[in-house]
This record gives structure tokens, sequence and C-alpha cells, in this order.
């Protein structure tokens, strides 16, 4: 066996013996009876991976554990569900890589089977709180990140004042978010999906409320006008592109199709409401 093969032998192995103990950790936290076997029965096939490649290594390697905690925090603060994700994506070039080696290892293609059984039942398995109400979130997000950036946008030149910017953005926000939250409940009342209604009302107020908190904020922070509305936009940009990539990891989406209307649909909003405070402002004739 070549020495440029051992050393790829010996990454598997490494991979796996450091998948077989993130899967253990997250079975520990895992609370779905269902969801905990299925995630100690993957571990184990990870062990027994990792016994095929040590019988060519004869070596007994350590798990990464840097890696482990890795997953095993990101799946704590954000969902059992993004974190196999996270990790499945980077699985397929493993899977990839395991074929080619089958030409010089034969147990490597049943390996490969059990990879790719692994990513049908972690898919199967899958069912999150979070994932389930996550409509009622996107509606909060999204709403929030439209109106308040083509009203903070508006304001920013009809009123002239950061401060009264942000008042006039904090009370349409509140305003705006008990609405969407009042909406969202009679809304998924009247549907038959399994749902809470007061859950549904709850996920989508609070993802309003954030949203408003975050964009209103460069305004009490700078006095500087033109400054407020610059980083209230990137922040918007950033909230767009956090939560696609959140959304699009576990819900297996297009990342860049969302991201790009998302973002168009945001800034463009903005840029007409900024045009219509200016037009607003010469109108009237306002002076603060």
């Amino acid at each position: 066996m070549s020495h440029t093969v051992m050393e790829k032998i010996l990454a598997f192995q490494k991979n796996e013996i450091t998948e077989h103990f993130i899967y253990l950790k997250l079975a520990s936290i895992e609370k779905s009876a269902k969801n905990k076997e299925v995630l100690e029965k993957i571990a184990a096939d990870e062990l027994r991976h990792y016994e095929i490649w040590k019988k060519h290594t004869g070596r007994d390697l350590l798990p990464d554990r840097a890696t482990v905690w890795k997953y095993f925090l990101i799946a704590r603060v954000l969902g059992l569900t993004f974190g196999l994700k996270l990790m499945e994506g980077g699985e397929a070039d493993a899977q990839e890589a395991y074929a080619l080696m089958s030409l010089s290892v034969a147990e490597a293609s049943g390996i490969v089977a059990d990879e790719e059984g692994h990513e049908h039942r972690l898919l199967e398995m899958i069912d999150e709180e979070r994932l389930k109400y996550v409509g009622s979130i996107v509606l909060g997000l999204n709403d929030a990140l439209v109106e308040l950036t083509g009203a903070l946008a508006g304001f920013t030149f009809a009123l002239g004042s950061a401060k009264l910017v942000a008042t006039a953005g904090a009370i349409t926000g509140i305003a705006a978010s008990l609405s969407m939250a009042a909406s969202e409940f009679l809304s998924t009342r009247s549907e038959s999906e399994g749902k809470d209604p007061v859950k549904a009302s709850v996920y989508t107020g609070i993802a309003y409320l954030l949203t408003v908190t975050l964009l209103v904020l460069p305004y009490l922070l700078s006095k500087e006008l033109l400054v407020s509305l610059a980083v209230m936009l990137v922040t918007a940009v950033v909230i767009i592109f956090a939560f696609t990539f959140y959304i699009s990891v576990a819900k297996g989406l297009d990342f860049r199709k969302r991201f790009v209307e998302m973002v168009s649909i945001s800034l463009g909003v903005a840029g007409l409401s900024f045009l219509i405070g200016l037009g607003v402002r010469a109108f009237l004739n306002i002076n603060l």
C-alpha cells in the first residue's frame, strides 16, 4: 500500500472516530427516544467504520475534540437539525473520497453505502419544534425587514433627526409586531397543520421585535443620519444572510437564490422609501 493511500486511510479513520463521538454526544442531549436511538445506531456504525480502517493502518487514533465540541455547541445553540445537516453537508466530499478508495480497499464501498443510509435516516428523524414553526419566524423576519428598512429609510429624510427616526421606527415596529403576531394567531388557528396558534404568534412576534430592535439601534447610537442609515442597511443584509444560511442548511434549500431575492426586495423597498421621504419633505416643506 502506497504512502499516499495510507495517509488517506488515516484521515478517514480519524474522521470516523470523530463522528462516532459527535453522534454519541448529540444523542446524549436528544430528548426524543426515537431520535436518540437513531443517533446511537449511527454512532455505532461510525465506530465500526473506524475499526475497518484500523485493520489497514494498525493504529489507534484519538478523535478531533475541537470538531466534536464544535458540532455539539452548534446543535445546542442552533438546533440538532442544523447541526446534523451542516455535518452531513461536509460528509458529501468524504463519500466521494471513499468511493475512489474502494479501488484500493474493498470495504470502502460498504462504508459509502452506510454513509448514504445515514443521510436518509437523519432526514427522516428530524422533528424539531423550531423547524415546525419556521414559517412563523420567516413571516416575522421578512415583514420586519421589508417594512422597517423601507420605513426607516423614508423617515431618515422625511424627519431629519436620528432620535425622531428611532422613535417613529420603534413605535411603527412594535405596533406592527403586535399586529403580525395577532394575524399569525388567527391564521394558524384556522389551519389544520398541528401547530399551536399561541406558539406560532409568539415566534412571529419575537422574530419581528428582534429585527426591529437591531434595525432601530443604529439611530440610537449615532446622530449622523447617513451613517445610521448605512449601518441599518448593512445590519439588514447581515440578518438576511444569517437567517437565509440557517434555513438553507436546515431545510436543504438554495441559499444563493433566496439570499439575492430577499436582499433585492428589502433594499429595493428601502431605496424607494428613501426617495419618497425626500419627496414628502420637499412637498410639505418640512424643516426639522
